[in-house]
């Protein structure tokens, strides 16, 4: 496995969208999607995401908000998009935006939205530095002060021991 690249990468390079019909074995019994069957879908689409970023494993270690706006139902194309918003030394915290369409009609809603952190592995299984983020645009740089800010409320939240 190749080592990450340390020039940098623009965060469009991590865009990835992951597309999912949802099926009755993913619903409750009044047809909405089982919030545990949406995080899955998060948490694969932010890993690709993160990984297309490092170029190498990256591995989850916090979901640090998950917001479910509206819920999914039987028989609609669910969509994942997730990018990277921040890269610290080994950390990187990936967006994503999760979106149901109604086929029959068109209808797309914005369903969800969760922000995950991972960290880039080596080939020993231990952290290494992650490819520095390339912010591009005004857009990039909103999302990555917002995740900056979020950085920092994780830390404050922290127990010594775990800094």
């Amino acid at each position: 496995m190749d080592e990450p690249q340390t020039l940098g990468k623009p965060v469009a390079a991590s865009h990835t969208e992951l597309s999912v019909a949802m099926l009755p074995q993913d619903a409750n019994p009044y047809g909405s999607i089982h919030g545990g069957v949406i995080l899955k879908h998060i948490d694969a689409a932010a890993a690709m995401a993160a990984m297309r970023h490092c170029r190498c494993n990256a591995v989850t270690v916090a979901i640090d908000s998950v917001s479910f706006l509206a819920p999914s139902r039987v028989g609609e194309l669910v969509t994942f998009k997730a990018q990277v918003n921040h890269v610290g030394r080994s950390s990187m915290e990936v967006g994503v935006r999760v979106e149901s369409e109604n086929l029959f009609s068109g209808d797309v809603r914005h369903t969800a939205t969760a922000y995950l952190t991972f960290v880039a592995m080596g080939p020993d299984a231990r952290p290494i530095p992650a490819t520095p983020l390339i912010l591009e645009t005004d857009e990039d740089r909103r999302r990555n002060a917002a995740a900056q800010k979020r950085r920092e409320m994780r830390r404050c939240c922290e127990l010594p021991s775990e800094r």
